[in-house]
């Protein structure tokens, strides 16, 4: 009885101790909570001065990022910088979309695996610095990273003063 109180013990702390390690996921939070959604949802939101541009379902901006190819789609935001821009994943099933036309929406193979949503062929992201809903400071960023309207165009105004020097990648 007094070994198996042992084997108990040993694979309780072990467990913890992975669980605590959080199991090597090294993607940002705001992708992870997108992935553990069955369903993504974009929608359009009018947003500062901007028009209107397209949100995921709680209303944050999404931007599309210069670097990026559209034809073929691809995503060229990976380690510190998807920490920073946080790219929109597909979930499961088809998206819900309010405003943004379906023929618009698709999908690309991120070099991790995951499937991160398009926007006429350009993979679309958060942006770790917009707290909340209806802010767009990733705007400009860079001279790099851009609102996406819902035609799924970059929305190239820049309202920003310092154009956000440093997270461009």
């Amino acid at each position: 009885m007094k070994r198996f109180a042992i084997v108990v013990g040993t694979a309780v702390l072990g467990l913890s101790a992975l669980t605590a390690c959080g199991g090597g996921n090294d993607k940002p939070a705001a992708a992870s909570n997108n992935a553990a959604s069955s369903q993504t949802k974009l929608a359009t939101a009018d947003v500062g001065n901007l028009g209107k541009v397209v949100v995921d379902g709680t209303g944050r901006t999404l931007y599309v990022f210069d670097n990026d190819t559209s034809d073929p789609s691809k995503s060229n935001c990976d380690g510190g910088c998807a920490a920073m821009w946080p790219p929109v994943l597909a979930g499961s099933g088809t998206p819900q979309l309010a405003g943004v036309d379906a023929s618009l929406v698709g999908t690309v193979t991120r070099t991790d695996g995951s499937k991160q949503l398009t926007l006429a062929g350009s993979p679309v992201y958060e942006f770790a610095k917009d707290g909340k809903a209806g802010e767009a400071k990733g705007q400009a960023v860079g001279g790099t990273w851009w609102v996406v309207g819902a035609d799924g165009k970059k929305i190239t105004t820049d309202t920003s003063s310092d154009s956000g020097a440093g997270y461009g990648y």
